[in-house]
């Protein structure tokens, strides 16, 4: 088989897009393209007309035709399927087909076609691999340019720094000159002369960017108050040398961060280990004593109903601020579901905790451990698993139904009225896209992530009010597998095991100490398979 030239006929029979593939004079191809028109009948139903030299292969889309020319000698079979494949190109570039938007994505289309017949013969390619080489996004042409933009802006950066410096030595010297003192002698340190007959050594650490202190501009305000008060101005220190190179080095690694940050990379930094830092931290507690009640979602749920995993898992911990305090029992109140299984800690008295549902430990005279820092201490653990669906508190339903060249999605979401949820975001995975879905309608709000092809379905609260809501949205035709699984993210502030503490019983008499509690339910795996 070879392939002349393949084009698209407007109404008139005007050439809009037109490539040609062998080595032949523009007069003899623009010759075949203009007797086209003239061969075409009206009410025939082949897709094929042949001449004494060529065969015209062409399917109509919409007003148009898409026209292949080709030898005799070829096997039209394989003139088909190549037709085939241009037509489903021609949709993925042009949203518009008709002649204004055709015209508009010329280019596109005939770099698409280029791909798919080269000097005359078809590639073994699909429509996915054609997209995927007419993008040509190189990820080292990225981070070159992102270097190179990162170094403009450290120059600047230096640039200013400098101008800074020398602004703040002018304003240093006017100040000594209109005092009367003598100029300072260097940059460190001064040796001002108060006109007594002695001389005063004075240090100082206006540092600027370069200072390690990090109060340049409390120590210029001081110097302004010094002078009010016939004092002498303080002398500012250079940047140590090399310092001023690190802190720009810094500045630029953390650009070059940030920006692939932004296109989505995920980014792994080498942080120094510091206390408290492996998990994002709540307040720090402001009350001597201070239980949270925590509980772990861990859900499945099937696309077409039913429910495959369903795990809580819940702990109590405790943290006390002052030694003095420590010598306490808890006494708690759980919610008698009889599914949640309790687990004490080792030095927990058992017996207590399951006659009077009180958190003691087994020595009496032993308090429990104190510390501003950490996460406390586990006192009680527990565990609910179930294959109820009615104590989901987020079911998610997903339709999507193939329509011509789209396919049009439906979601919604029902939540249960037993729990408000907090920060809802649905995560479905999309197939990759030139451009973000058309979301036609949602409750709530919308993101694209481009990288990862995900669309992020976000409800900043969940109540009475809107208990259930839905979205939809239109991407080209794809599989339904495609957008499964679907993530889902919440918090909330109830729990099913309903555990909260009733009181703090003091062992040594008095006053019991004041106690704040937090609750708190998130998900760890909440999926949609």
């Amino acid at each position: 088989m070879v392939v002349l030239a393949a084009s698209i006929i407007g109404k008139s029979g005007k050439a809009l897009v037109s490539r040609q593939f062998v080595d032949m004079s523009r007069i003899r191809i623009e010759g075949y393209l203009a007797a086209f028109p003239k061969l075409v009948g009206t009410g025939k139903q082949h897709t094929y007309v042949e001449t004494e030299n060529v065969r015209y292969v062409y399917q109509p889309i919409e007003s148009l035709y898409l026209l292949l020319v080709t030898n005799k000698q070829s096997n039209i079979l394989d003139d088909l399927e190549t037709l085939r494949l241009l037509s489903k190109l021609v949709p993925e570039y042009s949203y518009s087909l008709d002649e204004e938007g055709i015209c508009k994505m010329a280019f596109e289309i005939l770099f698409a076609f280029d791909e798919v017949i080269s000097l005359g013969h078809k590639e073994n390619v699909t429509v996915a691999q054609v997209k995927q080489y007419c993008e040509m996004e190189s990820h080292e042409e990225k981070l070159h340019k992102l270097v190179l933009q990162s170094k403009i802006n450290d120059t600047k950066d230096v640039m200013k720094r400098k101008a800074s410096e020398i602004d703040k030595s002018k304003i240093e010297k006017n100040r000594g000159e209109k005092g009367g003192f003598m100029s300072l002698q260097s940059m460190g340190s001064g040796r001002i002369d108060t006109g007594f007959g002695s001389e005063t050594s004075m240090s100082s650490n206006v540092g600027g960017f370069g200072s390690g202190s990090g109060f340049g501009l409390n120590t210029e305000v001081e110097s302004f108050s010094s002078n009010s008060k016939g004092r002498p101005p303080s002398s500012a220190t250079a940047p140590p040398k090399g310092l001023g190179m690190k802190l720009g080095k810094m500045q630029r690694a953390n650009q070059f961060l940030e920006s692939l940050k932004a296109e989505g990379e995920v980014i792994v930094e080498d942080v120094r280990p510091s206390v408290g830092q492996s998990k994002p931290a709540a307040p720090p507690p402001t009350d001597p004593v201070t239980l949270t009640v925590e509980e772990k979602l861990n859900v499945t749920l099937k696309r077409d109903g039913g429910i495959g995993n369903f795990d809580v898992q819940g702990i109590l911990s405790l943290q006390i601020l002052n030694q003095d305090d420590g010598l306490i029992q808890v006494q708690i109140e759980t919610g008698g579901n009889p599914g949640i299984l309790y687990k004490t800690h080792p030095n927990i008295n058992k017996e207590l905790f399951s006659n009077e549902n009180i958190l003691g430990l087994k020595d009496p005279n032993r308090p429990f451990p104190t510390g501003q820092a950490g996460e406390g201490v586990d006192l009680l653990k527990w565990r609910m698993q179930s294959a109820d669906e009615s104590l989901v508190p987020l079911s998610i339903n997903c339709w999507p139904s193939v329509s011509g060249n789209e396919t049009y999605v439906s979601m919604e979401y029902e939540a249960s009225s037993m729990i408000d949820l907090q920060n809802v975001v649905i995560s479905v995975p999309l197939p990759p896209l030139r451009e973000a879905p058309g979301v036609r309608q949602i409750d709530g709000d919308w993101r694209y992530d481009s990288r990862n092809s995900i669309l992020e379905w976000s409800i900043e609260l969940i109540d009475n009010s809107n208990r259930s809501g839905s979205m939809e949205f239109v991407v080209p035709p794809v599989d339904a597998s495609t957008f499964f699984p679907i993530s889902v993210r919440f918090a909330a502030t109830s729990t099913f095991s309903d555990l909260k503490v009733v009181n703090i019983l003091p062992l040594r008499g008095g006053n019991p100490p004041k106690f704040s509690q937090r609750i708190s339910l998130s998900t760890e795996n909440y999926q949609v398979v």
